[in-house]
């Protein structure tokens, strides 16, 4: 450290000196848990939840619940923590973001601040990038948190509700990102409040947290369901594009648009027969048209998507990684699908949305570790207000990061990397070849199946079997190609990995997963077969670990593991974590990557430019150089797209902070209800709004009481407001009142026919409140859905304000609040609507369900008298004559209808009840064979 580092120390070297301190009192409590029996250990769990129910704060016990599980560790799985492992852990406690290089044990880190604020008893999710790591971490991991008396949740994408409920249950949730976000939209979707799965947003440690609050924050969670059928529509506009020359458009690289230019346009309209192709009528059109333009020309295929068992399977961009079950949105999948032949699959309609960005500040608290957070500390800052720590390595870095090797051309670029990589295989040195795209890494592949070279390649697709192959891509000679994201999560040990070795024997042998896991744990058992396993598997991974001890050290004496990157990424964080796989825990390793002048970064930032530095110098196709100027230039660039990059996320999230802020009103409503609030006041409010603003509508603005035309008043409430034969409004009753006094007239009148229909429902234990939630939360969910796809569709086309001279943010958030208190008062007047006009409807226990319109004098005398030992029993086994009880029964028999609620009777007077909702596109009750709609629901509204 120089003479002014020591005076003017960096905010970092701050930070770490505050954790050390904090450190220091965990490692003092060595001893005094090393002689705890097993049951001491596993009695702290219980003694560190009753201190905080005393009152001490979490930060309290803090060094205890760190020492125990220390100890727990170095037990149960043989590794305890390093002293830079319990520096990560206090970070991640306090929700920051711990910076630590590969090889460093993050997944042991991870288990301090988990089972500490697991002990308060309100969940905590951990959080990986694929279900493979999931999986593996808790069944590896989760042996600690088990010894310890704590429960432990896998969450998957094929469970079941039931099963899942179980997961988010247990005081420590293993998922994936995506699991998380889906089962949160999920929940707020369900009709009953015991379908939610999960239990509460309280803290989440997110592993390779720059992959999910990074990469992808740009691409939201949607749940989809059927929309509209395109499919020729699609095709017809995806043969136009392709018959384009490139004289018809223009592609902005740096944007990744694409737009006709005059010549384009006339020929869409010869194609399309259209004469303006702008006019207002043309709009959908447009946006085949547009699709269809950006999936032949700027979407590539084994770039950012695959074709997989016929379907079109995006590629994340950042990482490589195959984005299973999502798809593009506002058609863009549908138009791929047509650019490649496939079945064009139906639009889906979103039904709920939400982006990264947004899910993760639903938490109480949020942390995350990566090998690579200090390039993107700003955004990390501002958007989730996550601090990144930077922690010391357990051992100094030994790697070589060698200057970039530059080429004029891909051509040659790609043969100097195959005789390369040809050099140092021939050294014995294992090679790590990495690649931004899967295209790249199969045109490697080639060039080096050609020069006779044996080698792996890895695509993201298979992690479990992958995460196999690159923990021994570290052995003598290997030769690996991988895509920024395969096997991520995976440390690639010199000489290979004794543990990955020892489970492929015992596989072959025909050992389950779950007999393998125990084996490698320090669990005792009383299973003679499970001890002979794992003595079994102790011999394959002493013979294992010799085998790659003598490898290692072989390897090290060649110089490590070999990086050879195949060109530059956008962001300086991704080419950082292709070059920290090499140097793991001090081990020797090299970098170096491979750049031509025709490389998509070279092209999009300052190629013109630099291929006039070439020229200048008189530099030939095949000849490499390296200038400081340019690896600047490079660098350079990187930083521009960094910040176009975060630029572009950043606008994402200020749009979708205008849809949160809707969403969490609405969930925070819609959650309310569904946890059995009492609305009926609400209700009764909505009635009374309904029924002044139908009044005030039928009056046409007209004052006068003698100049109203009462017969369109009636018209207008009736079957509406009130029943169907009501007449309620007379010139009698009009004369002398203003407008207002009838509409509160009404208002009140509607009320009370409401009540009565309450009372009658409730009379025969039909619960009138719950058929008021229910049929609040279906108005709510169906027009929240509606507004959803306007938001989309207004998210779209915003952007046309800028050339108005209009903030197109501005202009989204004043069209988005109108839109959305439109979408308030519908609720409302739909709602009041549904609940004054729905019937009760009789379906009877025989195979023949009827409509009280098709009942015969007999059925309605045994309904009637069913009903009246109902009422009877509500009114404390009185008679059922007195004026109220018969009032209830006549209204249950003539209530008018559009949503029908239905009783299950009995044929005894035994007989239980229970409310449904018929659509109307469903069966109809009467046996009929129609549709509700079509037969008995015909009149209703």
């Amino acid at each position: 450290m120089g003479f002014w580092s020591k005076i003017f120390k960096s905010d970092n070297t701050r930070n770490v000196e505050k954790l050390e301190k904090i450190a220091k009192k965990v490692e003092d409590l060595q001893d005094k848990y090393r002689v705890y029996s097993d049951e001491d250990l596993k009695n702290t769990t219980t003694v560190l939840k009753e201190r905080l129910a005393n009152g001490e704060k979490t930060i309290d016990i803090l060094p205890d619940a760190f020492a125990c599980v220390r100890e727990a560790s170095s037990r149960v799985i043989g590794k305890r923590h390093y002293h830079v492992q319990i520096l990560g852990g206090i970070a991640l406690f306090q929700g920051r973001i711990a910076e630590m290089k590969t090889g460093e044990g993050k997944t042991l880190v991870e288990t301090l601040p988990a089972y500490l604020v697991a002990l308060e008893g309100k969940g905590v999710h951990i959080v990986t990038v694929n279900e493979y790591l999931s999986t593996r971490d808790a069944e590896w991991m989760g042996k600690i948190f088990k010894f310890l008396g704590l429960t432990v949740g896998i969450n998957t994408h094929d469970m079941t509700p039931d099963k899942k409920k179980e997961a988010y249950a247990c005081d420590i949730t293993y998922s994936t990102n995506n699991e998380l976000g889906f089962d949160y939209l999920r929940d707020n979707m369900v009709m009953r409040p015991e379908d939610r799965v999960a239990r509460g947003y309280h803290f989440a440690i997110i592993d390779e947290v720059d992959s999910i609050l990074i990469d992808e924050a740009r691409t939201p969670l949607i749940i989809s369901g059927k929309g509209m059928k395109s499919s020729e529509e699609y095709k017809k506009a995806s043969r136009f594009a392709k018959s384009l020359k490139p004289t018809d458009y223009e592609i902005d690289e740096k944007e990744k648009a694409i737009r006709l230019n005059e010549n384009g346009i006339a020929k869409a309209e010869r194609y399309f027969a259209v004469e303006n192709l702008s006019d207002i009528n043309n709009i959908e059109l447009n946006h085949y048209i547009n699709n269809a333009l950006k999936a032949q020309y700027i979407m590539l295929k084994d770039n950012n998507y695959i074709v997989k068992d016929g379907e079109v399977v995006i590629v994340d961009e950042f990482t490589g990684r195959l984005m299973e079950g999502r798809k593009y949105s506002n058609g863009l999948h549908q138009a791929i699908e047509a650019k490649e032949g496939l079945e064009v699959r139906d639009e889906n309609k979103t039904l709920a949305t939400i982006t990264f960005q947004n899910f993760f500040r639903i938490y109480d608290k949020i942390s995350g570790m990566t090998g690579t957070a200090k390039t993107e500390e700003t955004e990390f800052n501002k958007i989730y207000n996550l601090d990144v720590v930077t922690i010391p390595t357990n051992k100094p870095v030994r790697r070589i990061d060698w200057t970039d090797i530059i080429y004029p051309t891909e051509k040659a670029k790609i043969n100097a990397i195959v005789e390369e990589v040809k050099k140092v295989h021939a050294e014995g040195r294992p090679v790590l070849v990495g690649t931004i795209t899967i295209e790249k890494s199969e045109e490697i592949s080639k060039e080096l199946s050609k020069a006779k070279i044996k080698h792996n390649v890895l695509n993201a697709k298979n992690h479990q079997k992958e995460s196999m192959i690159i923990a021994q891509a570290g052995r003598l000679g290997q030769v690996t190609i991988a895509t920024n994201m395969a096997g991520r999560g995976t440390d690639i040990m010199l000489g290979g990995n004794p543990e990955y070795l020892a489970k492929q024997k015992m596989q072959e042998l025909g050992y389950t997963d779950e007999q393998i896991e125990f084996c490698t744990s320090y669990l005792p058992s009383e299973s003679p077969e499970l001890e002979k396993a794992r003595e079994k598997y102790k011999k394959f991974y002493k013979e294992f670990e010799q085998v790659t001890e003598d490898e290692k050290q072989k390897v090290i004496q060649l110089g490590g593991l070999h990086i050879v990157g195949t060109e530059r990424h956008e962001s300086r964080r991704i080419d950082n974590q292709l070059r920290g796989r090499a140097g793991r825990q001090g081990d020797p390793g090299s970098s170096v990557f491979f750049v031509s002048m025709e490389d998509e970064l070279m092209r999009r930032f300052g190629g013109d430019k630099l291929q006039g530095v070439v020229r200048f110098f008189k530099i030939s196709d095949d000849t490499a150089f390296t200038l400081k100027f340019l690896a600047r230039q490079i660098e350079a660039a990187q930083r521009r797209i960094e910040g176009f990059n975060f630029s572009a996320r950043h606008t994402v999230l200020k749009f979708d902070d205008v849809n949160n802020q809707q969403r969490k009103e609405i969930y925070k409503e819609r959650n309310r209800v569904l946890d059995g609030a009492n609305v009926h006041d609400e209700v009764l409010d909505m009635i009374a709004e309904f029924a002044r603003n139908t009044v005030l509508d039928s009056l046409d603005g007209v004052e006068s009481f003698e100049e109203w035309n009462i017969e369109k008043i009636n018209n207008s409430l009736n079957n509406r407001v009130l029943p169907a034969d009501a007449n309620y409004v007379t010139s009698d009753m009009c004369e002398g009142l203003e407008a207002q006094e009838l509409a509160d007239k009404v208002a009140q009148k509607a009320q009370e026919v409401y009540e009565e229909k309450c009372n009658a429902l409730n009379a025969i234990k039909i619960d009138s409140q719950r058929i008021e939630r229910e049929i609040l939360l279906r108005v709510v969910d169906s027009l929240w859905r509606d507004h959803i796809d306007f938001m989309e569709i207004l998210r779209g086309e915003i952007g046309l304000r800028a050339y108005g001279n209009h903030d197109p943010l501005i202009a989204y958030k004043e069209e988005s609040s109108r839109a959305y208190e439109e979408m308030i008062g519908r609720v409302r007047e739909e709602t009041a609507m549904f609940l004054l006009n729905f019937k009760v409807q009789i379906e009877r226990t025989v195979p023949v369900q009827v409509t009280k319109k098709e009942l015969t004098p007999e059925d309605i005398a045994k309904i009637r008298k069913i009903a009246e030992e109902k009422i009877k029993e509500q009114n404390g086994n009185k008679s059922p004559n007195n004026p109220k009880a018969q009032n209830d029964l006549n209204n249950l028999m003539k209530a008018p209808t559009s949503i029908d609620m239905v009783t299950n009777m009995t044929e005894n007077s035994q007989a239980k009840t229970k409310g449904k909702v018929v659509g109307r596109n469903e069966p109809c009750p009467c046996g009929s064979g129609k549709k509700y709609k079509n037969c008995c629901g015909r009149n209703a509204k």
